[in-house]
């Protein structure tokens, strides 16, 4: 499906909630599916990516019921092998972690995904499970993953790249290990499973700089998942960038983690605002407030804050554009392993635009101001994150453009148009 972005409003404005968190809905099916007894997961996401999760751990033997968005499920810890592969779509965090999960079961399965999906990096993960005695086998580190479950042991592993998908695929693996396995990062990830395994009484601690944890047994939860700030940046990025627009986003989450852009926006000098910022079921949560910002400037973005934004670096490089001065992104070599090539589409499709952009090895040189101009057809190579950044972008454009496969973004955000319109 083409899209066309038409320029038919004068500002954005009003509030809106961001839909449910993704990495936390991911983690919440299927942590639960591993604790004994019964879990209630409320506001789960309606994101293709969470519900691939979802499906298999029904395939896995699990009772799920499922009313609007409350999940409820019935499990006793105990999974069952599965009677045909196990599908993943397009996610890569359904893959990573449950190729942790299944590595240390007594029975073998099979993870596929789709096109996109079976070109990504599996080695990452199959390098330090094979560490741990997994046997998987898959054709150049790429899906499908043949795992042959087996019982594991404990490692102390240096990753060599920050990731929260490998970390939680080892510490999944972990929950069936002998011995302790302790992970240490390059930088902070987010740590979403951390907190949530903690919540569920499993043996995880830190020593050191290393992330430790044992063989544990999960005790069922309850969770209400927050907004996820991955969706909620586009906003932020509109807000700033659409002349005279304010917009307040409710029940975002703010895990430092994962709030990168906040910062970025605070440095840049964006008006940004937290309001109520409050504790549920350990995560950081707030409403955020953002306006109009016109005299934004360029600044460095490298370093330890990446995997804290990486998902949202594609829209932030669209904000850049609209910044005084130069803009450089660094260390974020890892765009050009998710659903596309983040670093050369982003410019690409920028470029198109009118922005004036440069793609390094591991990131791009922005030059701003500049103004962007549209009349073009643009391509989302069925990225979600791509085709939302190209649509915020169009709201700027002097003249319409048209996206490409823009139904992508169901992937992970389906309700992104109807909340756009509820601000124009």
């Amino acid at each position: 499906m083409d899209l066309a972005v038409k320029k038919n409003f004068k500002i954005l404005s009003g509030e809106i909630e961001i839909p449910p968190d993704k990495s936390l809905s991911h983690r919440a099916i299927i942590f639960s599916v591993l604790a004994n007894g019964k879990s209630v997961i409320k506001n789960f996401s309606r994101g293709q990516d969470p519900h691939s999760s979802l499906a298999i751990c029904k395939q896995l033997g699990a009772d799920i019921i499922q009313d609007n968005q409350t999940v409820i499920v019935n499990s006793t810890g105990i999974l069952k092998k599965p009677n045909w592969a196990l599908y993943c779509g397009n996610s890569g965090t359904t893959m990573r972690l449950m190729a942790g999960v299944l590595s240390g079961q007594n029975f073998d399965s099979v993870l596929t995904g789709d096109e996109s999906l079976s070109k990504r990096p599996m080695k990452r993960i199959i390098e330090p499970l094979s560490l741990m005695g997994a046997n998987i086998c898959a054709d150049n580190f790429h899906a499908p993953l043949n795992i042959k479950g087996r019982q594991l042991k404990g490692i102390i592993y240096d990753a060599k790249i920050a990731s929260a998908q490998v970390k939680s695929c080892i510490l999944l693996a972990g929950l069936f290990t002998d011995g302790v396995t302790k992970y240490k990062e390059i930088y902070p990830s987010r740590n979403h499973t951390e907190i949530m395994l903690k919540n569920m009484g499993a043996n995880i601690y830190n020593d050191n700089d290393y992330i430790c944890i044992e063989k544990s047994e999960l005790k069922p939860f309850e969770i209400n998942i927050c907004g996820d700030i991955s969706s909620a940046a586009y906003f932020i990025v509109a807000g700033l960038i659409v002349p005279n627009s304010r917009i307040i986003l409710k029940n975002i989450g703010l895990n430092p983690t994962r709030s990168g852009i906040i910062e970025v926006v605070k440095q840049m000098g964006g008006d940004i605002e937290i309001l109520d910022q409050r504790d549920v079921c350990g995560e950081v949560v707030g409403d955020v407030k953002i306006e109009y910002s016109p005299e934004m400037r360029g600044i460095e973005i490298s370093g330890e804050i990446i995997p804290a934004l990486i998902d949202e670096l594609p829209v932030i490089t669209l904000l850049a554009t609209q910044c005084d001065g130069q803009t450089v992104v660094k260390d974020a070599q890892d765009l050009r392993n998710k659903e596309s090539d983040r670093i050369k589409t982003t410019v690409c499709e920028l470029q198109k635009l009118g922005a004036n952009i440069e793609e390094t090895p591991d990131g791009m040189i922005i030059n701003g101001k500049t103004p962007l101009n549209g009349g073009v057809e643009t391509d989302s190579y069925k990225d979600h994150r791509l085709a939302m950044t190209l649509y915020v972008a169009g709201l700027i454009c002097k003249k319409e453009i048209s996206i490409k496969d823009f139904e992508w973004v169901n992937i992970s955000f389906p309700e992104f148009l109807e909340l756009v319109e509820k601000l124009k």
